[in-house]
């Protein structure tokens, strides 16, 4: 219907398109000047002519409609999805920067008109019309770059307002960020309860598609993973209130297909630090300079502290690497390698501790059968 209603409106252009060049031809002077001196159309005449000329646009128009109608939509798509990457600020901003730009360049065209030495061959008119495209431009340009200052300085301070419950008291902490591991670990969630972490915690939304891919995957370990990550995100969000951040609106990290590049981008453009305990990660972050904060590291530190000359009470579980050692576990899944303890497999002995190593994968206690 809507086809057909624009077919019809421009239809109705062409016909008087086709008569206002009639009536042009019809009418000016240089067309009587060509036929002659005291020659000009008579009534018939310019009334055939009208009427070739109105039904010949007519024509011309109502067969373009078609034409016409697919490239308006098609420029409409285009418009349509060039303002989806737009964000708001952006859009509201340089529109007013446009408006201002526009009523600077009315009140300098309305100075060039009372210049009289202008007024030859319309020349005020050309001028105005380059004021108009030339300010319109440039207010729209400074517009949007105030708007994208704007945007980012909200986003930084008062875009995400602080929901985690006494972390939130950290007004003047920077973001922190969550990546795809340290939510299915979820152990992020116990944290986040004693409130040790101030500031705002922000989870990108391509973090949750990945967590989606996780949990549709035909790997039945990766796909327990990803449901077990969704149902911690789900409780993280219950609990405290958290939003799943857009980053649409981030042209920077359009063009970035990694999640982890992804998240040191947006680390970098927030100014926040990145919650993981992925160690791959960690390094790339520490030579891109990007603050993390890695929850197996902070497991590490708070393990109980052994000394070495100490007593414990041990059950050994397997043989060890080398010949007659054997490894037993702690509570919280500290290694134990005992040296001449094979023979005691499966049974709880008692150990002097010799030697603690601590290493990036965690701690390794070394220890003796006590004799």
């Amino acid at each position: 219907m809507l086809k057909k209603l624009f077919r019809v409106v421009l239809t109705l252009c062409g016909l008087l398109l086709g008569y206002g060049i009639a009536s042009l031809i019809i009418s000016h002077q240089w067309m009587q000047s060509l036929l002659g001196e005291g020659l000009s159309f008579s009534e018939a005449q310019a009334g055939g002519i009208t009427i070739c000329s109105a039904f010949l646009f007519a024509l011309i128009f109502y067969n373009l409609a078609p034409m016409f109608t697919k490239q308006g939509q098609k420029v409409a798509r285009g418009i349509e999805k060039d303002l989806q990457t737009v964000p708001s600020t952006d859009i509201a901003t340089g529109s007013i920067g446009l408006i201002v730009g526009l009523v600077i360049a009315f009140f300098i065209s309305q100075l060039i008109n009372n210049i009289e030495l202008l007024q030859y061959a319309y020349l005020n008119v050309i001028i105005s019309v380059m004021l108009y495209v030339f300010f319109g431009y440039l207010g729209m340009s400074l517009g949007r770059r105030g708007g994208n200052d704007l945007r980012l300085q909200v986003l930084n301070t008062t875009k995400k307002m602080p929901k985690v419950g006494r972390a939130g008291k950290g007004r003047d902490a920077s973001p922190k960020i969550l990546d795809t591991s340290v939510i299915i670990d979820g152990r992020i969630a116990d944290i986040m309860k004693t409130g040790f972490i101030e500031g705002d915690i922000v989870i990108p939304s391509f973090v949750l598609v990945e967590l989606r891919h996780i949990a549709d995957s035909s790997d039945g370990l990766k796909r327990n993973r990803g449901r077990r990550g969704l149902d911690i995100l789900n409780k993280i969000q219950t609990d405290y209130g958290i939003e799943i951040y857009n980053t649409d609106s981030e042209k920077a990290l359009e063009a970035i297909p990694e999640v982890d590049v992804k998240l040191l981008k947006l680390a970098q453009i927030m100014n926040g630090k990145v919650v993981t305990n992925d160690f791959n990660l960690n390094k790339v972050a520490m030579i891109q300079g990007v603050p993390v904060l890695n929850i197996n590291e902070l497991a590490n530190t708070l393990k109980p502290v052994v000394l070495p000359g100490e007593d414990m009470q041990v059950f050994l579980v397997k043989e060890g690497k080398e010949n007659n050692q054997a490894i037993a576990y702690l509570d919280d899944g500290t290694m134990i390698v005992v040296e001449e303890g094979k023979k005691h497999i499966g049974k709880t002995v008692d150990v002097l501790v010799t030697s603690v190593l601590q290493t990036s994968a965690g701690r390794m206690i070394f220890a003796k059968i006590r004799k």
